[in-house]
């Protein structure tokens, strides 16, 4: 999909983020014309590197990832144990991108689903593989706002206008009950749900995605006007979008202004990216 350059004003409009997250203040940005994809890299297209290259991804390599407690697809011999201070995630045996949500799940049963289980540096081996980079944070969320200024979701301002759900979120209790009013407890393959207005599928919910840029929360206090590429250093590696695990009594972070982070060599059940390149 090709953007036009253009400007816009990046953060929190609303004044309802955390904190923490550092998504103020709003700020103008300027971003040269780019591509991005319109989905999210798919388990097949993963595959279809893995194949040509050889790839084996970190979690293959730890033999190893994190798997969210509700849908854990392996025996419980497989499962070390939860992790500390968010028990609903579990560290699994054997789970990777092959195998999402454990040794008895497969990414060939939900081949279009977005891959999972890649950290930042599995996505970095995808986008040099493709000639392709992740997006700088301002891309993203320039491309989520689909040009349209100071919303707060990828779609409008109300998170289901005329209560029809708009991405793949968490409904009902998080982490014990999910309601499953929108369908899915994990995944959902990826187009879904309504693009946003520039052709763009799952800039909220589904998984999680990897942009290039490190994570620092006092970055927009002196972020450049043009095509600002993060700072230097940082608290790990920014991700956007929110998952399919986020709700908004615990991780409102489906919003387009919303960031959030993770190490590098971090991979989960609900992360994933897509890719950019020059344009038009």
């Amino acid at each position: 999909m090709s953007l036009p350059g253009g400007e816009f004003m990046m953060g929190d409009h609303f004044d309802e983020g955390y904190a923490a997250d550092g998504e103020l203040p709003v700020h103008r940005v300027k971003v040269d014309a780019f591509t991005m994809d319109a989905t999210l890299v798919t388990n097949a297209e993963f595959a279809r590197f893995a194949d040509a290259t050889g790839y084996r991804s970190e979690s293959e390599r730890l033999g190893y990832s994190a798997v969210f407690h509700a849908y854990l697809a392996a025996p419980r011999q497989d499962v070390l144990g939860p992790a500390g201070g968010a028990p609903w995630w579990l560290g699994v045996r054997g789970a990777s991108w092959r195998n999402p949500a454990g040794s008895q799940s497969n990414w060939q049963d939900i081949p279009e689903h977005p891959v999972v289980q890649v950290s930042w540096n599995d996505a970095q081996a995808y986008c040099k593989w493709s000639r392709r980079s992740l997006p700088t944070e301002a891309q993203w969320e320039y491309a989520a706002r689909g040009l349209v200024p100071g919303q707060r979701y990828a779609w409008g301002n109300e998170l289901a206008p005329g209560a029809v759900h708009q991405c793949n979120i968490w409904q009902g209790s998080f982490p014990e009950s999910n309601t499953l009013e929108d369908g899915y407890l994990g995944t959902s393959p990826v187009g879904t749900y309504p693009p946003n207005p520039v052709g763009l599928f799952d800039m909220a919910g589904n998984v999680w995605e990897w942009c290039q840029d490190w994570f620092l929360p006092k970055y927009y206090r002196n972020s450049p006007v043009g095509n600002p590429q993060g700072p230097t250093i940082g608290q790990g590696r920014v991700m956007r979008g929110g998952s399919h695990l986020c709700h908004d009594s615990y991780c409102n972070r489906y919003r387009v202004s919303a960031r959030s982070s993770n190490t590098a060599d971090s991979a989960s059940s609900n992360t994933g990216f897509r890719t950019v390149g020059s344009g038009p």
